[in-house]
């Protein structure tokens, strides 16, 4: 035998809950959806991704850099010919501070580091930077953790200071053991 009617209730029109006792309500676009402790249900999270997945991009970076270094370490800088003048130390005789890196460079892909140093000092720095962002890319990226790198205003300006000073310093008479 049929029991009483029963009146709506927060279930629903039957006096039935919805998951975890959640009424629907519309949201902001007018739909109905389950509602928990007055908010909406959170969005399930992103499926992990594959290993592989992961390992792409610092890897393709990692494919990119080392190309470069072959290619430099194949065709001699030292040579004429092979790379175009740098403009600023051509038409003013100053060192910018990237004059050097190439042979750098060079010297760095075939094992010179004392040569690769005295090329351009702040370029070697630069390479050992570069191997630690990559280590710690590589190590994040099999972990599942996203690489973010954010570089602060006082690094920047500290970053482009030491920049300045150096290219100030290897133009100077004293600082002529940092010319490439």
């Amino acid at each position: 035998m049929p029991g009483p009617p029963m009146a709506p209730g927060p279930g629903g029109p039957h006096g039935v809950p919805g998951p975890q006792g959640a009424a629907a309500r519309p949201d902001a676009a007018g739909v109905p959806g389950p509602v928990r402790h007055g908010g909406p249900v959170p969005a399930a999270p992103p499926p992990p991704r594959s290993l592989v997945r992961r390992l792409s991009p610092p890897v393709a970076a990692l494919a990119g850099v080392v190309a470069a270094f072959a290619y430099v370490g194949t065709v001699d800088p030292n040579e004429p010919g092979h790379y175009p003048v740098c403009p600023l130390l051509r038409f003013t005789g100053v060192y910018c501070p990237g004059c050097g890196g190439l042979r750098s460079a060079h010297a760095f892909a075939h094992g010179d580091l004392a040569t690769a140093l005295g090329a351009n000092a702040l370029a070697v720095v630069g390479y050992g930077i570069f191997a630690v962002v990559m280590a710690v890319w590589l190590v994040r990226a099999v972990r599942g953790v996203p690489m973010r790198l954010a570089v602060s205003t006082f690094w920047s300006w500290g970053i482009g200071a030491v920049i300045v000073l150096f290219t100030l310093v290897r133009n100077l008479p004293f600082g002529s053991a940092l010319a490439p």
